[in-house]
């Protein structure tokens, strides 16, 4: 699924309770981390609930898995991955994600530490696009 998919999905939807299962759907579907990979190396420090972010380059392009311990975070993930992923270290750095979860309506609706962890995550994303 891409942004775009992503987006009318969300339009969709009639009410932000909807579109909170909606995101936790996206997370329950998404493959799960093994125990082993739960460690700090991939955790993303500055969220609230646990974060890992795996990333993988595979043809010049950055690919990532993703876990957390909440499931509101995981399907936050789990939309931050579709839209980094996939794409070229050069491509992800002019990634827009505020205007991305703008379009959404996340920003508005997501509470001050899960809006820090989204912010964590984007840097740690970006941090792996500088090193890899």
């Amino acid at each position: 699924m891409d942004i775009e998919e992503l987006t009318e999905n969300f339009d969709l939807l009639d009410d932000w309770e909807e579109k909170y299962r909606y995101i936790i759907e996206l997370g329950e579907k998404m493959p799960a981390l093994e125990e082993k990979l739960h460690t700090e190396d991939w955790k993303v420090k500055g969220c609230q609930s646990q974060v890992w972010l795996i990333p993988e380059k595979r043809d010049n392009k950055l690919y990532f898995r993703g876990d957390s311990d909440a499931a509101i975070v995981k399907g936050i993930i789990a939309i931050v991955i579709m839209i980094f992923s996939s794409h070229t270290a050069e491509e992800i750095k002019s990634i827009n994600i505020e205007e991305t979860f703008n379009r959404l309506g996340l920003h508005e609706h997501l509470s001050p530490s899960r809006r820090n962890g989204l912010s964590a995550m984007t840097e740690k994303i970006l941090h792996y696009a500088e090193v890899l």
